[in-house]
């Protein structure tokens, strides 16, 4: 347990990395926020609650507490930007659909952001490449992957309905080929469902930093559409009958993987 994130210790090679789905607020952010952003709408909803099934598989899991509006777990310390066209930072100025995310003067001052980068961004980074590197040390190999969550439709960040499951590889340079594979088989079966690889999201910071095939280190990044399993306006409900054959997918997805890594790496 750590105040800026939760984590679980798993005994098989698989790291859930969970970034978005925090809801606190530093008392700078929370006070400077504008009125649509209070609601905190562009958080991945529910995510921990969806995969909460993944301990039993014996993944550890980790969880950030703190919000993306007060910094982005899945952005370079640098900033760098990830994406060409529209996109949000590390230190994110706008909502998805470019509102202002702070009042104006309410932004945090450098300072503070500095300290959030300290407190909260490096902490969940130093945890990743812990457990990564535990996982591979007992197992010989590693697998990672980040979940994620968005609403069905952006405008501002893509055209159209978002495809229901988006597997992310950063165009297979952070897992191998045969892994994306089958997880693409896994969703090209799960009938009512669509998906796409590498398409509008082809996996932020985390897949790409993390993600090291050549030294046994596979990582894949999923942005879920949040149709799947909730409701995408205010409250943000989550819909149970609607949510548990979208869970039952996410279990195919990581008992396929689990049972790559084991033929691919046999002790």
């Amino acid at each position: 347990m750590n105040d800026t994130f939760t984590f679980s210790q798993g005994s098989v090679p698989l790291l859930i990395s969970v970034p978005h789905a925090g809801l606190r607020l530093t008392e700078a952010v929370g006070r400077g926020l504008v009125e649509p952003a209070r609601g905190l709408p562009d958080t991945d909803w529910h995510i921990p609650r969806l995969y909460d099934f993944a301990q039993a598989l014996g993944a550890s899991v980790l969880v950030a507490e703190y919000s993306r509006f007060v910094i982005d777990l899945n952005r370079p310390d640098d900033d760098k930007p990830l994406y060409a066209g529209a996109t949000t930072g590390l230190y994110p100025d706008t909502l998805f659909d470019g509102t202002p995310l702070f009042q104006p003067g309410q932004v945090p001052a450098a300072q503070q952001r500095a300290h959030y980068l300290e407190r909260v961004w490096r902490p969940y980074h130093q945890q990743i490449a812990s457990e990564l590197a535990r996982l591979r040390e007992i197992h010989g190999y590693a697998l990672l992957w980040d979940a994620h969550s968005i609403c069905s439709h952006v405008p501002r960040l893509f055209d159209g309905k978002l495809p229901d499951f988006n597997l992310g590889t950063f165009n297979n340079a952070s897992c191998a080929p045969e892994l994306a594979g089958r997880l693409e088989q896994v969703c090209a079966e799960a009938q009512g469902y669509s998906h796409v690889l590498n398409g509008r999201f082809k996996g932020g910071h985390i897949t790409r930093h993390y993600g090291d095939p050549a030294h046994d280190i596979h990582a894949v990044q999923l942005e879920l559409g949040q149709a799947t399993y909730m409701n995408e306006q205010p409250p943000f409900d989550y819909r149970p009958a609607l949510a548990e054959p979208t869970r039952e997918v996410l279990r195919r997805l990581l008992e396929a993987a689990l049972a790559w890594g084991r033929e691919t790496y046999p002790r």
